[in-house]
């Protein structure tokens, strides 16, 4: 069965982030603050017995940094080129790749010329950017692995500046990153002869590399590899970056159509890594008062707490990644008994904190607002306060509110503050737990050790 790609417990929570007591009326209640990078520091802290994992972890993400520099200098030395161009961008956000053609297309000349287009763009380290046009020309020497990804409104201090803006999401699961490519790839090797097709074979391979070679010891994935700093080395949930992977793996490991290329050897490893991240996922479910709940939108990799990530994204449960994971736990084949546990409980927590009665629309030239709407919904916020369930909303300015009117127009115009992709899972539900139900063991309580 292929899946599409969708949409240890904690022993103690702290969220990185500062809250002011609760108030009825709207208030900044806290302000966000940056999550910490993965450093050697952090690493040498660690008991010795965990420690070397991630020393070696380090090494080899600094080693491929360093690879991938190496070979744009190489091309631009090699070419008699000055300066590094910049390829054309497809635009912020969104698949940019033709996965849901008939499978005959992918046996055209289009497709197999954007197949090399594709191939182009693969750094040394065997991953891709994001919001890459590939559908035009293919990478000129001494061009850029990466478009322009910088955020436009990135000042001194901002969580989203890069650390280096010269090399900014060279390798990455962020917006579809790497795993489309991979899909579309597979897609083209699928519907051509295996002489024809090697050399995308041979790059899908070092494809599924990248990704066994980035993901974390704790099973988790960083937003980018080989590391880059800030919020990027959270493993990260957002835009769907981990279940992308994890259902490519799924598929990979097996044989699923498009995939069933794909050697013995590279699905048993595509297997350990999925059952590893599996493992990650399930672990980073967040429990509350000793009961699981739903799931953050990115997590520290060492610690797994749910951490920050631009400005206006705070520590808290996010409900659309949330849907998104248990959508993606839902369409497991065979769930084990903590799958089931899992989804049981994250449904329980979507019905608690449902919001009827209000919409978010359009008031004239103030933009976006919540408003008064008897009878609609149920809608729910993109982000709760862990804890308390409190909806939380986030501006630029890193301040914090319970009321979405409150923050700037500009942040309410350029965000989805309520979202309605829970539903989705509350109405499969009923279907999947007749099928399933059966597997669950236990109550809603996490082990006694993961309590708040």
């Amino acid at each position: 069965m292929s899946l599409p790609c969708v949409p240890r417990f904690f022993r103690r929570i702290v969220p990185v982030v500062c809250f002011a007591a609760f108030s009825c009326s709207a208030a900044i209640v806290g302000t966000n603050t940056p999550a910490p990078r993965l450093t050697e520091a952090r690493v040498a802290a660690l008991p010795a017995d965990e420690a070397a994992a991630w020393k070696e972890y380090l090494a080899r993400s600094a080693a491929r940094r360093k690879a991938d520099q190496a070979a744009l200098a190489e091309e631009l030395r090699k070419h008699n080129l000055k300066h590094i161009s910049i390829p054309p961008s497809a635009g912020r956000g969104g698949r940019t790749l033709p996965l849901h053609r008939p499978s005959e297309w992918y046996a055209g000349d289009e497709a197999r010329r954007i197949a090399d287009i594709v191939l182009s763009f693969q750094t040394p380290s065997g991953g891709w950017s994001k919001n890459l046009n590939m559908m035009s020309k293919p990478r000129a020497p001494g061009m850029h692995f990466a478009p322009e990804n910088s955020s436009r409104f990135a000042g001194e201090g901002d969580f989203d500046l890069s650390s280096d803006a010269s090399w900014n999401y060279v390798g990455t699961l962020d917006n579809g990153g790497t795993t489309m490519q991979l899909e579309f790839l597979a897609r083209v090797i699928a519907a051509g002869e295996e002489t024809d097709t090697r050399r995308w074979r041979e790059a899908f391979l070092r494809g599924l590399d990248y990704l066994f070679a980035a993901q974390y010891p704790n099973g988790g994935w960083p937003q980018v590899w080989p590391l880059a700093g800030s919020y990027h080395d959270a493993v990260t949930y957002n835009d769907h970056a981990m279940n992308n992977v994890l259902a490519l793996l799924h598929s990979v490991a097996s044989a699923a159509k498009p995939f069933d290329f794909v050697p013995a050897e590279y699905r048993e490893l595509a297997r350990k890594s999925f059952e590893r991240g599996l493992e990650c996922l399930l672990k980073t479910q967040v429990v509350v008062n000793g009961k699981r709940t739903a799931w953050a939108q990115q997590y520290d990799a060492l610690t797994l707490q749910p951490t920050s990530a631009r400005n206006y994204e705070m520590p808290s449960i996010a409900a659309a990644e949330s849907a998104s994971i248990t959508l993606f736990l839902m369409q497991l084949p065979d769930p084990s008994p903590a799958v089931v546990a899992a989804v049981r409980d994250a449904v329980a927590w979507f019905e608690k904190t449902r919001i009827f009665d209000i919409a978010y629309r359009n008031v004239g030239n103030e933009g976006p607002k919540r408003v008064d709407a008897p009878g609609a919904g149920p809608l729910w916020a993109r982000y709760y306060e862990i804890g308390t369930d409190r909806p939380l909303f986030g501006d630029r300015d890193k301040t914090i509110h319970d009321d979405v009117n409150e923050i700037s127009r500009e942040r309410r115009i350029g965000y989805a503050w309520y979202v309605d992709s829970p539903l989705e899972v509350l109405e499969r539900y009923a279907k999947w737990r007749e099928q399933h139900g059966r597997r669950e063991q236990g109550g809603s309580s996490a082990p006694s050790d993961a309590d708040e």
